[in-house]
């Protein structure tokens, strides 16, 4: 084999024509196996070592591998920084989040404070912050709407007023999103133990953007009642968001105007900043912590002016000051909340790793998907005994901690200790705060996900099957809610993809004039068909699922037709069969008569001998075919071979026997089309079943029936280990029937047939 380059990107390869088996022996390849036997990875998996132990220690607490390395000059400062910023940004979206879950505020700043220390010592992203976050709260709400609604807990207040028991109801469903996150954490672990991270490759991205912009409809709608002091009927099950929607419009005449006022001027100031803030990003040394300054102002004036008394507006209320004890969450709720807890935690998974991925890939490091599901779920199960509802991370707060210098997950640890000031301290302080506020924190936060409707123009240019997958998993989600939405979208991609499969493209490849390349002639005009070979190729795997669709196209695309040659061909071979038919019945008359005369011979021949007047004797064996007893004249023995076979014979000079097919004259134009020869392009196949493997082996068949020649190219070694160990290569398919390329093929067939010069224009010199 010799390879020279051209001085204008030319190359020339001069090899001979390789088929799988001299593949095999230039190649050498092997038949020992690298990987090691059951028995030696059972005994490696129980191997003790001190190098063992450690590396398992560092894999499930990455913490000890990268804080001894901490360097202080290069981190502390970004880290700090950023610490700082993602922390301020803690307590207004902790508090704002809470009320999405229908929990009281403190508990947002609950789930910002114990999750993000434990993701700290167990995730492997440095960039993401872990905490509260708008799908995952507007998921857990649901639940405790659901499974705790005010209509449980409306008592008789004074006057014979009908009031709810709003102490009792806040304290059974923070019991709800304990269990619900206990379980969504054990989930995960579960998940990263035996290592299902890839389980997220199954949402693909047009799927979790689609999912998030539905769940951001859901929270707005969740908010209005909020921006105008309404109380609309609570709704669930499917169609809960329309049915929502229509009762806040009913309800808009009674409109707070006071709560509409202080809704419309924070949102004003906070889209002013905001946009400052991104206008003016790398000349600010720090966003502007708007948030925090409008929860400030707001709080300050609510309270000095009365706002709760004098205009009825609604405040966040009591915030208890401190820690409470680690509680048990209650496992008699968990029959009530495993469906939802799987599907949060798949959502919340999907979104942590996408993101934690994409910072790992900006900045050059690794993001374990599997420990990220343990981290995950050690955050949500440690969480849930601190009345801590289920976490993701945050996509503003992430970027806010990439953006403004933070290196690693030492950011999470001050931010947290800026949360525990608040909740020890100062919480109390935000009493007076109008939810209004926080609902307005929500609707700007939640920008990043309405600017997700620019996907459609961009899929419909690009990818109109994933423009589908994310129209119908934002309408799935708004029209039937977060979890019946996610399994309606989770099984319509997975139908996409089977569809995908199920309906591969096929071609007929022609040669490229010049080149040893073949490529589909519908896509490329200059290409050319080899003359008597049909070259066929599918996109994708042949399985079960499609070979039946494959034999059809085969047929289709080179234009012969299986049922209807095999038809003329017994037509055409009639005549013959009815020839030899009587011949060999003509044949069985001579030899019938002639053993009736050698009968009559010998028994005269007896006779004569009895009395003594003749004496024969034969000069061949003896013949016993139940009339006599005695030796065959060689003059017999032709006609007697006749009827040993169905088919035609001929005899050398030298007595052996030559089986004579009456196609050999006629190769090539048996079939009753001028093509002679196909080769099946497997290179885009990476696995074949049984039915994959019988489907080959029939057209095989089939197609050597009516004198076509078949041929493989391009399979991958592991299909060529599955072919042999399904027993496919045999007599009739031996495996010089299979090419390392097609043009291998090509080659092989155009030499067989005496036409590589007068067909083929290659300049490369290819010496067979």
């Amino acid at each position: 084999m010799e390879e020279t380059e051209g001085s204008s990107g030319e190359y020339f390869v001069q090899r001979e024509v390789l088929d799988e088996l001299r593949l095999d022996e230039a190649a050498q390849k092997g038949t020992w196996s690298t990987k090691p036997t059951l028995g030696e990875r059972v005994k490696e998996s129980l191997r003790c070592s001190v190098p063992r132990l450690k590396q398992a220690v560092l894999s499930w607490v990455p913490v000890l591998g990268w804080l001894p390395r901490y360097s202080i000059r290069e981190n502390a400062i970004g880290d700090l920084i950023s610490g700082c910023s993602v922390g301020i940004m803690h307590l207004p979206q902790g508090m704002a989040y809470a009320l999405l879950a229908s929990l009281p505020p403190v508990f947002g700043l609950y789930t910002s404070l114990y999750p993000v220390l434990v993701y700290f010592l167990f995730g492997t992203s440095r960039h993401i912050s872990i905490g509260t976050f708008a799908v995952m709260s507007i998921m857990v709400g649901s639940v405790t709407e659901r499974l705790a609604p005010d209509s449980n807990f409306v008592g008789n207040g004074t006057n014979g007023t009908v009031r709810v028991n709003i102490d009792a109801r806040d304290a059974f469903r923070v019991q709800i999103a304990c269990s619900l996150t206990v379980l969504t954490g054990i989930f995960q672990i579960l998940l990263g133990v035996v290592r299902f991270g890839f389980v997220v490759n199954y949402l693909s991205e047009p799927l979790v953007r689609g999912y998030t912009t539905g769940s951001a409809c859901h929270v707005c709608v969740s908010q209005l009642k909020y921006l105008f002091g309404v109380s609309p009927s609570r709704f669930s099950g499917p169609l809960s968001l329309i049915y929502t929607l229509v009762d806040i419009c009913r309800l808009l005449p009674q409109t707070q105007v006071p709560e509409l006022v202080v809704s419309l001027v924070s949102l004003a100031v906070l889209i002013a900043v905001k946009e400052i803030n991104g206008c003016y990003r790398q000349k600010l040394p720090l966003p502007i912590p708007i948030e925090l300054i409008v929860i400030i102002v707001a709080t300050i004036i609510s309270h000095f002016c009365g706002l709760d008394s004098k205009y009825s507006i609604d405040v966040v209320g009591e915030i208890p000051s401190g820690l409470n004890a680690p509680q048990v969450p209650d496992a008699t709720l968990f029959s009530e909340v495993i469906g939802d807890a799987f599907a949060v935690a798949i959502v919340g998974y999907a979104i942590n790793i996408s993101l934690g991925k994409t910072f790992a890939l900006k900045h050059g490091y690794k993001v374990d998907s599997n420990q990220e599901l343990v981290a995950l779920g050690l955050s949500n199960t440690v969480g849930s005994f601190f009345q801590c509802y289920s976490v993701t991370c945050s996509l503003s707060r992430s970027l806010i901690q990439e953006s403004t210098g933070g290196k690693t997950q030492v950011a999470g640890v001050i931010s947290s200790i800026i949360v525990l000031i608040t909740v020890l301290k100062i919480g109390a302080l935000f009493e007076d705060l109008p939810k209004a506020i926080l609902s307005t924190i929500v609707f700007v936060n939640l920008k990043g996900m309405f600017k997700q409707f620019m996907d459609v123009p961009m899929l419909w240019k690009t990818n109109k099957v994933d423009l589908l997958v994310w129209l119908v998993t934002f309408l799935s989600t708004i029209l039937l809610n977060l979890d019946l939405g996610l399994a309606v979208s989770i099984g319509f991609s997975m139908l996409t993809f089977i569809f995908r499969t199920q309906r591969p493209r096929y071609s007929i490849l022609g040669q490229l004039p010049g080149t040893d390349l073949y490529l589909d002639t519908d896509a490329y005009r200059g290409t050319r068909e080899i003359p008597g070979i049909k070259i066929f190729r599918s996109s994708t795997t042949i399985c079960y699922t499609n070979a039946e669709m494959y034999l059809e196209a085969l047929q289709e695309k080179s234009g012969i037709d299986m049922e209807k040659l095999l038809v003329a061909k017994k037509k055409r071979d009639a005549p013959l069969m009815l020839k030899q038919e009587k011949e060999k019945e003509e044949a069985k008359k001579q030899w019938e008569k002639k053993a009736v005369r050698h009968q009559s011979i010998n028994a005269d021949s007896s006779a004569e001998l009895n009395e003594g007047k003749v004496s024969v004797r034969q000069s061949h064996g003896t013949f016993t075919n139940g009339l006599c007893t005695g030796q065959v004249n060689s003059a017999y023995q032709h006609d007697t071979t006749m009827l040993d076979s169905d088919s035609n014979t001929g005899f050398h000079g030298d007595g052996s026997i030559k089986q004579v097919s009456h196609h050999d004259d006629e190769r090539g134009s048996a079939c009753g089309s001028d093509v002679h020869s196909i080769i099946l392009d497997l290179s885009t196949t990476g696995f074949v079943d049984t039915v994959t493997t019988n489907t080959l082996r029939n057209i095989f068949r089939d197609f050597g029936e009516i004198d076509i020649d078949l041929y493989l190219t391009g399979c991958q070694a592991c299909v060529v280990e599955q072919l042999e160990t399904a027993g496919f290569f045999s007599v009739s398919i031996p495996k010089s029937r299979l090419f390392v390329t097609v043009h291998d093929a090509v080659l092989h067939i155009l030499k067989k047939r005496g036409q590589r010069d007068s067909i083929l224009d290659i300049s490369c010199n290819t010496e067979m």
